[in-house]
Parts: structure tokens; sequence; C-alpha cells
């Protein structure tokens, strides 16, 4: 069953949608129309703990596989692993063939199938189109029950199509990090924007240049040398000082800086580099753990509605990295284990802050995918009144 939402005349295919249904069955149903089309793919699957309650019920005709049909499978299932496998094969072969030619996909794991899904994900994209797992915080610290090591973190696995499709992976700055780090400013704001200040001396690990090694005039006369070398040779340090875009620092001795600014010659804001690890530390960003989700899913639903609810912030910073040139402001995303919905979230709340125009296509199996996964978009849409954020208190509109 598929629901566009809202809308008096039924679903429309080109819109967001929420299909309820058996996901395997769903992918298919999709080739048709979307094959080719899918910028980005998210999923969140059993990580097949054994305290889930999932089955494999697949529609299979080998007698071995027809002996799982149904049965929930526990920690003491030896053949769990098997299962797992045989569950996630299919569906990521159908999630291929749907992701557009530089199209990525990011699956969220923890260490109990992480080898597993490094080893199918390999086979069906190819080692080549993997990039570097990203690292998600997901908790605060340890709890009393922890009797070995506290685990804090989960892998979210990303490949792509084909990764010659894609130039560079950046991001746009977030607010938090401009306000932090961008806090002067000068004759050139309009259209700059403020800047910040780097170190011009290099690192170490960059490969000596003797031409890189120059004496600079400080302000009161004194003659400046690098420790080690400059970023730059001395006709461009000479053309960047006559801007008026290089500062000297005096803290006990001189340093010289050079300003980095928020926007090129043309207004445009810059984008920093895509982290490997994401937490409050590399993002800036608050409610960024599991913690977090669950009190943003009880603050729209005015209880607990759903185990471990990935926070919608996390979503949306994975979101927000550009696999150019993909342009992620309109691009299409596919969740086909979607859960409570925290993708379609995501997205609305994206489109609402940047004026995007991402659309969505969830897929959920379960029996909740009416009454929990789209009824969290409509609220979310139309705003739920006790949630603290206001934006969601007043909705964040959407379709």
């Amino acid at each position: 069953e598929g629901k566009s939402l809202p809308g008096a005349d039924g679903p429309n295919l080109d819109d967001n949608l929420i299909i309820h249904g058996d996901n395997l069955e769903a992918l298919k149903a999709l080739l048709p129309r979307h094959a080719g089309k899918v910028d980005v793919i998210y999923i969140d699957p059993p990580y097949n703990t054994g305290n889930e309650g999932w089955a494999y019920n697949d529609n299979v005709n080998a007698p071995a596989l027809k002996e799982w049909l149904g049965k929930t499978v526990d920690a003491e299932d030896m053949e769990r692993h098997d299962k797992w496998l045989s569950m996630m094969w299919p569906r990521l072969q159908l999630l291929r063939e749907l992701l557009a030619p530089a199209g990525v996909i990011l699956v969220s794991m923890d260490e109990n199938e992480v080898s597993s899904l490094y080893a199918i994900m390999d086979e069906i994209f190819g080692q080549e189109n993997r990039f570097d797992t990203i690292i998600w915080k997901k908790r605060y610290g340890g709890g009393p029950k922890e009797k070995f090591f506290v685990n804090l973190h989960e892998y979210i696995l990303v490949y792509c199509k084909d990764k010659t499709a894609i130039t560079h992976i950046d991001r746009p700055l977030t607010p938090s990090k401009i306000e932090r780090y961008y806090r002067w400013s000068d004759e050139k704001l309009e259209i700059r924007g403020p800047y910040r200040r780097q170190p011009l001396e290099a690192a170490r690990s960059l490969e000596p240049r003797e031409n890189l090694r120059y004496a600079i005039e400080a302000p009161d006369g004194t003659m400046i040398e690098p420790g080690y070398q400059w970023l730059w040779e001395e006709d461009r340090f000479k053309e960047v000082r006559a801007n008026n875009e290089i500062e000297f620092l005096n803290k006990g001795k001189w340093s010289v800086q050079y300003k980095q600014y928020l926007n090129d010659d043309s207004g445009t804001q810059r984008n920093e580099k895509q982290n490997s690890i994401i937490n409050h530390e590399s993002t800036f960003v608050d409610g960024i753990y599991t913690q977090t989700g669950s009190a943003e899913l009880r603050s729209i639903f005015g209880e607990k509605a759903f185990d471990y609810p990935k926070p919608s912030s996390l979503i949306q910073n994975i979101l927000e990295a550009q696999f150019n040139p993909t342009d992620g402001s309109s691009a299409l995303i596919l969740d086909s284990f979607a859960g409570s919905g925290t993708t379609a979230h995501a997205v609305l709340a994206l489109n609402a802050a940047d004026g995007g125009s991402r659309r969505f296509i969830l897929v959920e199996t379960e029996d909740y995918a009416d009454t929990l996964t789209a009824e969290r978009v409509r609220r979310v849409i139309k705003g739920a009144p006790g949630a603290k954020d206001e934006a969601l208190r007043d909705g964040l509109g959407g379709s």
C-alpha cells in the first residue's frame, strides 16, 4: 500500500512515498520506474543481535531455506548469520539496481554483522566502490552494566555504484562551525563574508621545498623565518599581502596568518570535507545520540513508540554530505528499512532549513507502517504539539 502525504487525489509516484509491504517485493516493484534514478540510499537493517525478533520470510524454493520461514532468529540460533546474509543479499542487489550512476548507499551496522556486511557489499558493489567507513558515536558514555569495553559506536558503511562518476565529497559548514571559527571581518564582508585566521606555516608532513623558505618582514621590521616552510611561494605571498589578506599576530613572537573567507569571490559559501567520525565534537550538533532519538520520538507521540530510533540529526548529517556532481538538495532518497520514519523526518527538516526539494521513498514491512512510520511523517509535516523543537511543533511542511 502506497501513500502520498497528504493529498486528496491519491498517491503520486513522483512525490514522497511510504510503502507498506515486504521490502523485497517493494524494491522489485520500484524497478520499472526508479531503476538507476535513486541518488542516496540509507538503510538501518536488523543488526542480528538475537534480540530483535525478526524472522526470515522470503518466498524461496530451496528446502533448506524453507525450514527457516517464520522462525524468530534469536541469539541461540546457530544459523542466524546464514539467515541474515540470505535476507540481505537479494535486497542489496535490488538496491544497487535502483541507484543512479553517481548514487551512494549508506548502511548502519554494529559489530555483530559488520564483517559479513563488508563481504557482501564488496561482492555486490565492488571493493573499488567502497568509501571510508563512518564511525558514529551513539552514546554519551558507559553505564553500570558494562563489564569490559564500553561500546560507544556503530558503523555506517558507504559504497557507490561507480566511484569514477563521483568527483569529490564535501558538505556545507554548519551554523555552529561558522559562528565558532569565522569570527573576523574586513572591508570585503558583503561578498566574501567573515573570515577565519589560518597559519601560513606549513605542516611538517608536506614535502620540503626550498622555494617555500624565505623571510617575511613583520610590521615592526622583524624578519620572520619559517620553522619549517611556508605554504606558498614568495610571489604568491606578496600578491595576497597586497590584497590585504595577511595578518600578523604577536604573542611573544610573530606569526603569519592568512585570511580564509567564508565565501569565494562570487559570494558562494565554502564547504568542508566530510569527516569519517560523527559525534558532537566533529559536528557541533547537539542531540546526535541514540538517547536523543528516543526523546525526539517520544516528544512527537507523547510516549515511547519504538526501540532505539536513530536521531533525525544523525540522518540529516549523513544526507548533507555532497557526493559531487550530484545535487544533494534535490536528491531522491530511499530507505527500505524505514522503521520509525527517521529518514523522512530528516529529509523534511533539511528541505525546511535550506529550501531544498529532496524527495523520499520509505518501505516498511511491519504493521506499524501506518500508525508509526507514516503517522510520524504526518505529524512532522503538520506539527507535533508536544515537541520540544519549535519548528517541529509548528510543522516542517512538505508533502
